[in-house]
């Protein structure tokens, strides 16, 4: 092995959740800060647990009820809307148009 180039390796680094827990693990880092351990996650505990990471929920919300809202327009109505908005179908409605 190559001397000076591995990280320091802490054998008793503290690993602290946000729910409390404490427990020593080892590590590069001396101090671990961890949202979820396995003292309050849900796969261990059994219970359900609301996580709102950054207004992700909010989000979604949003973009549910923005969909709701929107107006749907009928397949065959859109088709009468795309044929407007089309303009001249062939050549000769083209050369008409162009004279008018």
């Amino acid at each position: 092995m190559k001397p000076n180039i591995h990280p320091q390796y802490y054998p008793n680094a503290k690993v602290t959740c946000a729910c409390g827990t404490t427990f020593t693990t080892g590590s590069t880092l001396p101090e671990i800060k961890v949202e979820i351990c396995s003292a309050c996650h849900p796969f261990f505990t059994g219970q359900m647990k609301y996580v709102d990471t950054m207004g992700r929920v909010e989000k979604f919300q949003a973009r549910q009820k923005a969909a709701r809202t929107k107006q749907y327009v009928k397949k065959s109505q859109r088709k009468k809307q795309e044929k407007v908005d089309e303009g001249p179908q062939t050549l000769k409605e083209m050369f008409a148009q162009n004279k008018s």
